[in-house]
Order: C-alpha cells, then structure tokens, then sequence
C-alpha cells in the first residue's frame, strides 16, 4: 500500500451540521487551514507536529481555503456572508474582508498579478447568481463579474497558460478565463460526464485533471478540449489533489468514504484507502508526503503518509 496511517489528530466537536470543506498548506510555516464549516471557523494545524493549533472564527459558512507560498498568504471564501476573507501565516488576527458574489465557493489565484477568483456557487432564486467574482488584490475590491452558464464548483489557475479555469455542475463543462482579460470567459470545454467537481493540473502534461459526479476521473488536453484518458472512480469524487513529484493524484470519496489513489500516468487506480463515511475532503502536504482527511463524524484529521 502507498497510504500508510499514521495517526488522527483531534479537532474542535461540530457545533452543527456541515463538517469540514476545502483546504490547503502553507509550506513555509507547515501550518494547515481547514474550512470547518459547521464552525463557522478555519482550524490550523502544525503539520511537522501533526497536532491542532488554534482555531479562526467568525467566517460564517467558510468553505474555501487557499494559500499562496508566492506572496505568503491565506484566502477564505465565506459563503454564508459572500465576502472572501485576506491573512498572512501567523497573523490570522489581522484579516480583512471583500464582498463577492453570491455564496462564494472555489477560489484560485495569479500571485504575479495579484488577482483572486471566487467562483460562485449562486442561488437559483436569484438572477444571474452564477458567476465569478474577479478581485484585485492590490485594490482590495471586486473589478469584475463574470457571468457562467451554471452553478461553478472547483477553480485552478494555470501560471503557464495564464489561465483561470472553473468547473461548472451543469452543463458539464469547464470554463476559461484569461488572466490578462478576466472581465469574460475565453473559452468553454464541454465534459462527456456529468458533473464537473475536483479540478487540478499535471503541470508535467499540462493536462486538466476533472473528477466528476458520474464517477468517472477525466484528463482534459486544453488546448484541444479533448479527453486524453479516464479512470473510474469509487463513487461520487470530491476534492482532488495531485502530488506532482509521485505523479499520484489522490480522490476524496464520501460515499462509501475512501481516498483513490490514481497513477497519472497510466490513468489507473493503484488502490483504495478507506476513511470514513461523509469524508469529502482533505490537504495535501507536498513537501513530507502527507495527507490529511478530514472526518465529519469523529471532527478528527486522519494522517496518512505516502511511502511510495
């Protein structure tokens, strides 16, 4: 096996209904961020030490976390109050806050130009409330909204095409926003399955990696829009995140609850690890190998490591 267990780390009980959502992990101060959503907070882990650190209250309904090593900084995207929240490793005291669309969920980020995406999970009673909120950084307020032709999902940001692309639900297709116009989309793939969900990229292929709802996990030529492979799935997918260096990328199933682990390479399932019924989500540490999932049951972190 690749996934070796290596313990849980306990986190704070959930005060409703939720669990966690999106995370990411600051390498240069090993602190994780995980959206604890029913918590209305963000909990930091110390991933050298794998134990709980603190938690960051007061972002109602947090489901996306990002970081950027580049400009070392934390992105939140607050969907119960549509803004998405701004903070450095080590002074989350001193955040700030920028109204979005409505219901913000995935988020990406071009650090050379300071411009952060937010895409929208929208509400059908109200119009146009698909969309992506376009943010400067700098100015510290939304330049742009971008109509989309669905409800959005996960956003990457390609550095070398200098490209945003955004899942959408339905119509299964993902859509491309150039950087240097982020006021339209530029181009839209359509997907032969339904419901585009976790998004990453194989920077050694320039590939889309796409899992979607049917259970089947896409790699997407871009340039093309064509697939270049797939792979079944355990179930429905989740987060995804694909570890560059092992050429692994690893799936987040709630249902049964388990992680896939896939060989890009080949485009085949080299096993099945399980984690717990409802576990959607987790992060990836790159630099020790290490993956965190996070179980809604128990509020715990179970630690794997990725012996290769």
């Amino acid at each position: 096996m690749a996934l070796r267990l290596l313990g849980h780390i306990e986190l704070p009980p959930n005060r409703s209904k939720g669990g966690f959502d999106h995370a990411d992990v600051h390498q240069g101060t090993d602190r994780l961020y995980v959206a604890h959503t029913s918590n209305d907070a963000v909990d930091v882990i110390d991933t050298a030490r794998d134990r709980y650190i603190e938690s960051i209250s007061g972002l109602t309904a947090v489901a996306g976390a990002l970081v950027s090593e580049a400009r070392g900084l934390v992105f939140t995207s607050n969907r119960g109050e549509d803004t998405l929240s701004v903070f450095a490793p080590g002074r989350e005291r001193e955040s700030f806050k920028i109204p979005v669309g409505v219901k913000p969920n995935g988020l990406a980020f071009d650090s050379t130009r300071g411009i952060l995406i937010a895409a929208n999970v929208g509400d059908p009673s109200i119009p146009d409330a698909y969309s992506v909120s376009v943010v400067d950084l700098a100015r510290r307020e939304r330049i742009a909204e971008v109509k989309v032709p669905g409800r959005t999902r996960w956003a990457i940001y390609d550095e070398s095409r200098e490209l945003f692309f955004v899942n959408i639900a339905a119509p299964a297709r993902i859509i491309a926003i150039d950087a240097r116009d982020p006021t339209r989309i530029s181009r839209e793939y359509d997907i032969p399955a339904a419901g585009p969900h976790g998004l990453d990229l194989d920077p050694a292929t320039g590939r889309l990696m796409c899992a979607c709802d049917a259970g089947v996990l896409l790699a997407i030529d871009p340039d093309s829009g064509g697939v270049a492979g797939d792979v079944g799935l355990s179930g429905t997918p989740d987060v995804i995140f694909l570890d560059h260096s092992l050429g692994r990328l690893y799936v987040a199933v709630g249902d049964p609850g388990v992680i896939d682990v896939i060989d890009v390479a080949t485009m085949r399932c080299k096993e099945v690890v399980t984690t717990e019924a409802g576990v959607h989500t987790f992060a990836l540490d790159r630099k020790r190998s290490k993956v965190y999932a996070f179980l809604p049951q128990s509020h715990r972190a179970a630690v794997f490591h990725d012996s290769a």
